[in-house]
């Protein structure tokens, strides 16, 4: 396992009701949502003491009385969460099989203990590679918050097997 077994307890959920998808599945304007999910202040601490460890992410005390006025979520632990609802969702058994990465990534404000996540994905291009071997999705991911606040923006770009398909 990739997860540790003290910071996976917000992992063990079901499954989420999706349907299979894949690369044909994907269109230019399409809009999924998914969710909410969320973290608990002791899933925000536990990684936080594993992964990015500042005071602002593992100190309850020491987040009350700084800028943050309370503890918030490592951003990493945020795109974490975010990938592994996706990966339960749309991507699984998608026939993924990877990412050349990130256009930009923004953390736009903080998620705190319990917040509600809401995960849109807008598809906003798909094209084959030059073999027609792989194929190729963009899209836009966006996370709010339960309130409508804009916690993670991130363009990716995901690629497909469809030799499988």
């Amino acid at each position: 396992h990739c997860i540790s077994s003290a910071a996976s307890d917000v992992y063990k959920r079901q499954p989420l009701n999706f349907a299979t998808m894949n690369f044909n599945d994907f269109t230019p304007g399409q809009t999924l949502t998914l969710g909410p999910v969320s973290l608990s202040e002791a899933d925000i601490i536990d990684f936080a003491r594993s992964w990015d460890p500042q005071p602002f992410h593992t100190d309850p005390q020491w987040a009350a009385n700084s800028r943050w006025k309370g503890l918030i979520a490592s951003g990493w632990q945020t795109c974490a969460l975010t990938m592994r609802t996706v990966c339960e969702g749309p991507l699984r058994d998608s026939g993924s099989i990877g990412s050349p990465g990130l256009e930009y990534l923004k953390w736009n404000a903080p998620v705190r203990p319990g917040d509600a996540l809401t995960i849109t994905l807008d598809v906003l291009d798909t094209g084959l590679s030059s073999s027609g071997k792989v194929g190729k999705l963009r899209w836009q991911w966006r996370v709010h918050n339960q309130h409508g606040a804009l916690v993670l923006d991130t363009i990716a770009t995901v690629l497909f097997d469809l030799t499988a398909e």
